[in-house]
């Protein structure tokens, strides 16, 4: 299974890229979660520019591809998504790459912060028809002082949240795979006459 998660900061020292961050480290070794890199490459949304794209726009387009379900952590800024990764979620709508995707969010905010970029998240997905997985969704408050000098964040409590939802996306996804069409007994051959 590969997961992909994506930061909507592009600051190096961010609690969202921190948590996403553990997240990977937490995740099975059957499990490939790849935190995505490219935000601060992209350029400016140019409506019409999607039979051609940019290299940094193709390199996203690639890995939602491959992605089998994506995960977002985001700051708010001004009170909604910040312009970086609002324009990364625009270079997605045009070709639908996030249609049908399983998707879900986390918060790291403190408490009570952070909804605005969350409810602008939401429409957003709901705009490109992703599969919300609401189980996976959790807010687990991350300060900077609980960042480790490895980057990743060790308080137990939000270890855990995180678990929950890395969890919940891989319950999801194997439940898929087994009601999947791919998955089913092929049906018996039939023979002349029958």
């Amino acid at each position: 299974m590969r997961l992909l998660l994506i930061s909507g900061s592009t600051r190096e020292a961010s609690t969202n890229t921190a948590a996403l961050r553990t997240l990977a480290a937490l995740a099975p070794p059957e499990v490939d979660a790849v935190v995505y890199g490219g935000l601060a490459d992209l350029p400016a949304f140019v409506p019409g520019d999607d039979d051609a794209p940019p290299p940094a726009v193709g390199a996203l387009r690639a890995a939602l591809a491959v992605a089998d379900a994506v995960l977002f952590c985001t700051p708010e800024y001004a009170g909604a998504l910040p312009g970086s990764f609002k324009n990364l979620l625009d270079w997605t709508v045009g070709t639908g790459d996030l249609y049908g995707k399983p998707a879900a969010w986390i918060n790291v905010a403190a408490p009570g912060r952070g909804t605005g970029a969350l409810a602008e998240l939401a429409t957003v997905l709901r705009y490109v028809t992703v599969e919300t997985l609401d189980a996976a969704c959790v807010s687990a408050p991350v300060t900077r002082d609980a960042l480790g000098p490895d980057g990743l964040v060790h308080d137990a409590t939000v270890r855990a949240a995180l678990t929950t939802a890395l969890h919940a996306i891989l319950n999801h996804l194997a439940a898929r795979d087994l009601t999947s069409p791919a998955s089913a007994q092929p049906p018996p051959p039939t023979t002349a006459g029958s």
